[in-house]
């Protein structure tokens, strides 16, 4: 008696929650709206950098380089492996989702239950108690002290029940939501996995394909690599890189300034008129009125010059000044040097970074905070990525495998922002890394601890 009466008061309102979510038409995932604003926000300043590069490679003369073959292969295989490291990161999150959302569904069945127990109870209660009408015991002539009592008592069953079925509308209801945002993170998960099969697919295929080209190119390669008039037109372009970066850099920081600038003005137009208005109003007085760098030997393997043990770390450099730093900072990349600050490569100029020696794929770290301003395969440094520290200080990572930032994307101090390699036309697997300030690059090993 008492469960049909519970499935009387809840049914009417299970019947409606199950008709509003069949009545709801298919919807993309959360994470499909996200990726698609994402990308639409990326797209101005995709844009302005394709512009750049473009303006730079248009000043140039024609020189034909082996290693441009690779630029559309190195290219793909860098967003593949983006990619994947993108979807990984969803597929955790996503996945640490679905678990907080079963647990929560557990906990909401059980207080669901517990809800419809104390609901039955009440009406037990209720049907024990003779369920009197309230203006039958009004008339019936009893004790009034009976009859007051029994009223409060019958006042407070009321408001339970009420309470009762509030809170259990409410928890159906967040059942209901839960339900739906199980079944998306689940649609997510389908969704990141499709997307990891056909990434694992394209890179397998281009590494598959830059092989092919490096067995046939390797001749020129070597030729080309022993060139000093390609190790000097590489410098140049990273040099017109690096100070139109820092010009865009200056104009956008003068923007916001000017904007701040103006958004302080109005609201001092707006203090001094309300300001007026007071003084009118109380009839007081108004008041009286180059040289980048050659990123590979052409000798035979070159020396280890030094070993760097550390990498940056995350943490520790939250409001700090680039410059405040220096003797603080790590390389970004554990290895063997084999190339310092200034060394000569062959016959070209002096180098203005550092080569780190390592295995392909590791992981290369931010050395401080800042934004990325440049992540895009440059001629002679292969997929290249820039930070912007501030105060006009850049950090420079070439012949990278993969770039895993994009340009705009906030960086700390320890995050992986690219993974090493060799391309470029580099004759062995590793990084290429300088530090620039104002334009001009400057020694990293000064301002790093390898040990």
């Amino acid at each position: 008696m008492f469960s049909l009466r519970i499935r009387l008061l809840t049914a009417p309102l299970l019947l409606a929650l199950a008709a509003a979510a069949l009545a709801q038409a298919p919807k993309p995932t959360e994470r499909s709206r996200q990726k698609q604003a994402a990308e639409s926000e990326r797209a101005e300043l995709r844009q302005k950098l394709s512009a750049l590069k473009q303006s730079i490679d248009q000043t140039e003369s024609a020189h034909s380089r082996a290693a441009d073959a690779l630029a559309d292969s190195e290219s793909a295989i860098s967003r593949a492996d983006r990619a994947l490291h993108d979807l990984a990161t969803e597929q955790k999150q996503t996945q640490a989702r679905l678990e907080r959302l079963t647990q929560r569904h557990a906990e909401l069945s059980a207080t669901v239950a517990d809800q419809q127990a104390q609901l039955a109870r009440l009406l037990r209660g209720q049907y024990a108690a003779g369920n009197e009408d309230r203006m039958k015991l009004l008339l019936s002539g009893d004790n009034p002290n009976r009859i007051n009592r029994d009223l409060h008592y019958y006042g407070y069953v009321s408001r339970a029940q009420t309470a009762l079925l509030e809170a259990l509308r409410a928890n159906l209801q967040e059942v209901e939501s839960n339900r739906a945002d199980t079944l998306n993170a689940k649609a997510e998960l389908d969704e990141i996995a499709g997307e990891q099969r056909d990434q694992k697919a394209l890179l397998e295929t281009e590494k598959a394909r830059r092989a092919t080209l490096l067995a046939q190119l390797s001749g020129q390669l070597a030729r080309q690599r022993k060139e000093a008039g390609n190790v000097a037109r590489d410098e140049q372009r990273l040099g017109k890189l690096v100070e139109r970066l820092s010009q865009l850099i200056e104009e956008q920081r003068k923007a916001e300034a000017a904007a701040r600038e103006k958004l302080r003005q109005q609201q001092l137009a707006k203090a001094r008129a309300e300001a007026e208005k007071r003084r009118q109003a109380a009839a007081a007085k108004a008041p009286p009125g180059t040289n980048p760098d050659a990123i590979d030997d052409d000798e035979p393997p070159p020396q280890t010059v030094a070993r760097n043990e550390l990498t940056p770390q995350p943490g520790g450099q939250s409001g700090r000044s680039f410059a405040s730093l220096r003797g603080q900072l790590r390389l970004p990349l554990a290895g063997d040097i084999t190339a310092r600050f200034g060394s000569r490569r062959g016959d070209g100029p002096g180098g203005k970074g550092v080569f780190i020696r390592a295995a392909e794929g590791s992981p290369v770290k931010a050395v401080a905070d800042g934004r990325v301003v440049f992540a895009e395969w440059l001629r002679g440094f292969g997929n290249l990525i820039i930070v912007d520290h501030g105060s006009q200080y850049l950090t420079i990572y070439g012949n990278n495998q993969a770039l895993l930032k994009r340009p705009g994307d906030p960086v700390q101090s320890g995050d992986v922002i690219a993974s090493s390699g060799n391309t470029g036309g580099s004759e062995e697997s590793g990084l290429y890394f300088e530090m620039r300030h104002q334009g001009r690059a400057f020694d990293p090993l000064e301002w790093v601890t390898t040990r």
